[in-house]
């Protein structure tokens, strides 16, 4: 496989996600903090471009409201955003819907993007998905993603839950899903990362469960 050309993106990771309504639960919000400093610091030295993206909602919303203080990134990533190549916001779960962001990766020659940040149930998923019919490799780090407990009128999942569903159903199809330390050593080495497909990823899930047909 030829070496990727990447860009790191950085979703949403604002005070929100540690202080607001919408605090992550898994993995903890310390850790996955750190492990998105750790790429956004490996992505500094080894020349691959970063993109930080802020969730925007309209003045008065309980979350994400421009004027609120859970609007701002966390201090951890904030220091850091001062050198990255590019900054957006975005009122979408995708980071391309209403932005220039693939037309600032074409420019670039940029043909995988890594996803980092928050949440893994909305916004992580929604941009991986939305890479699909743009033609761009996608690469996911679990242990700097997160998600909320949920629960609704259809039922109830934990945060554990959801996060490591998501993370399965994205290495299924959409993503090759990886840890933050893996990312790294495959970015100083030029190496590609490799997803599963949802044909072995049923087999494998048959063989696993036992299920007859």
């Amino acid at each position: 496989m030829s070496t990727p050309r990447r860009a790191l993106i950085v979703i949403d990771a604002q005070q929100e996600y540690f202080t607001g309504l919408l605090a992550i639960q898994y993995p903890s919000r310390e850790a996955s903090l750190a492990r998105i400093a750790e790429a956004m610091d490996a992505a500094e030295r080894e020349g691959v471009p970063v993109a930080v993206v802020q969730h925007e909602a309209p003045a008065g919303s309980p979350v994400f409201a421009p004027e609120s203080a859970t609007f701002a990134l966390h201090p951890e990533i904030d220091k850091r955003a001062e050198n990255v190549a590019r900054r957006y916001t975005k009122s979408f779960a995708s980071v391309f819907a209403g932005t220039d962001l693939e037309a600032w990766l074409r420019d670039n020659e940029i043909d995988t993007i890594t996803l980092t940040g928050y949440m893994t149930n909305n916004c992580v998923i929604g941009s991986a998905v939305g890479a699909e019919p743009l033609g761009f490799a996608v690469e996911v780090l679990s242990d700097a993603t997160g998600a909320i407990d949920l629960a609704n009128e259809a039922g109830h999942a934990s945060a554990r839950q959801v996060h490591e569903t998501i993370m399965a159903l994205l290495h299924s199809n959409w993503a090759a899903v990886t840890t933050t330390a893996d990312w790294v050593d495959a970015v100083s080495s030029g190496r590609a990362l490799s997803a599963s497909n949802l044909v072995e990823s049923a087999q494998q899930g048959r063989e696993g469960s036992g299920a007859q047909f």
